[in-house]
């Protein structure tokens, strides 16, 4: 992919006795539609880099390239131009004028683009209806929530639609609510082929990126890819939603309590664009929701989680359930070898190893423990083990999935079921 953002042995002094250097040889590389965070303790050099990437500040060396132009080569006009035309910034302070109305702090965000006042207004309109704020237009800051200010800001940012957004501490004065609203609309926008780079404190918003760079003493520490970490959160995904489909139980986003660091919604939005899973409304019939143990984890549903009706449900794919038949394989055969062969009797141990290999075993391997085992049909808690390609032909699976696939289809339950229940 092309590069959008470059620097190259970048450094940078702020005048001091001794000077101080933020910024330490700095090289990275980001490409076109990339989301990149950038942690690091306090200090570390964090936000000068992001200042220095969108030329608010310059370099004091090496080579600054923002879609293919130098900064150190352009006139304070000319840079003035490239950060009005290609980069959109947002700030952990929001930076609204609090005596103008939302709609003016969003068109005055284009004033040194060169677009004709009625367009920067449309534009502005626009930007606002994308963060959900079209109703508070005529509206002052103060009388906004800290969330609607920081997506308000965001709305400036993207409101010229520039291909680079820079944001520093998006979520730092947010509450979980809030974050997770800003996190999604920064989200969308990197769906939409944005490149984004953001500052932050906060692994969990650190997550959400394509891959995070640790500045440390103004120099990169750590570089590390986010691919493999989710996968393992998505294969946690698929365990409880066949667990709950066992049970008898409809999947509701609101319910599901999985370990991992993305925000569950987050991690099904993905797993949808996989074809992993399939979300849809959450229809009108009443159904009860009833507590369950999943017998090869901790109780799924804690006494703190929502007892209401989910906004939406979530059904796995065929593509799914065959990856999450697989992850239950591993995992209750993995219980199996350790409570029989290896003679295990900590439970807490068990099941922590066994979360383990459920992620690492290779198909091969899965198969040598099976036949081992002598392809046993249950794990030491009774649930049954979906039988693989080593245990012959046979119509275990196809009748387990078949009825999983039937519990999903069926929908929630009918009056005279919950009566029975």
């Amino acid at each position: 992919m092309n590069a959008v953002l470059e620097l190259e042995r970048v450094t940078k002094d702020y005048p001091g006795s001794p000077p101080v250097r933020a910024l330490d040889g700095v090289t990275l590389s980001v490409s076109v539609g990339e989301l990149v965070a950038v942690v690091g303790p306090s200090g570390s050099g964090k936000t000068t880099m992001l200042h220095v990437m969108g030329t608010l500040d310059r370099a004091s060396s090496g080579t600054v390239r923002v879609t293919g132009l130098e900064a150190a080569r352009m006139t304070d006009r000319e840079v003035s131009a490239l950060r009005a035309f290609r980069i959109g910034f947002v700030f952990q302070q929001f930076f609204l004028a609090e005596h103008q109305s939302v709609l003016a702090n969003v068109t005055d965000g284009l004033l040194y683009a060169g677009i004709p006042r009625a367009e920067r207004r449309r534009l502005a309109a626009v930007a606002l209806e994308r963060v959900g704020l079209a109703h508070r237009a005529d509206a002052r800051p103060t009388q906004l929530s800290g969330g609607q200010r920081q997506r308000v800001a965001i709305a400036r940012a993207i409101a010229g639609r520039p291909p680079v957004v820079l944001a520093d501490e998006p979520t730092g004065n947010l509450d979980a609510v809030n974050e997770e609203i800003v996190l999604r609309l920064l989200r969308e926008l990197h769906q939409q082929g944005r490149t984004i780079v953001m500052v932050t404190h906060d692994p969990v918003v650190a997550r959400l990126a394509d891959r995070r760079i640790e500045l440390h003493h103004g120099r990169i520490a750590a570089q590390e890819v986010f691919a493999m970490a989710d996968e393992e959160q998505f294969d946690e995904v698929l365990e409880e939603l066949w667990v709950m489909a066992e049970h008898g139980e409809i999947a509701e986003l609101e319910h599901m309590e999985v370990h991992g660091a993305l925000p569950v919604s987050i991690a099904v939005e993905k797993m949808t664009e996989l074809g992993l899973v399939a979300a849809g409304p959450h229809p009108p019939e009443r159904h009860v929701h009833r507590p369950f143990v999943n017998p090869c984890h901790d109780n799924l549903k804690p006494l703190g989680a929502s007892t209401g009706d989910g906004s939406m449900i979530i059904e796995m794919t065929e593509r799914g359930r065959k990856r999450a038949a697989d992850v239950i394989r591993r995992h209750r055969l993995a219980e199996r070898l350790f409570t029989d062969s290896l003679a295990m009797d900590s439970e807490t141990e068990i099941e922590e190893q066994a979360c383990k290999f459920e992620h690492i075993l290779s198909p091969g391997a899965t198969d040598k423990i099976c036949a081992f085992l002598g392809h046993p049909r249950t794990c030491p808690h009774g649930a049954p083990i979906p039988p693989g390609e080593c245990c012959g032909k046979n119509s275990e699976y196809e009748q387990l999935t078949n009825k999983l696939k039937g519990i999903q289809s069926a929908g929630p339950y009918s009056r005279d079921e919950m009566n029975e229940r």
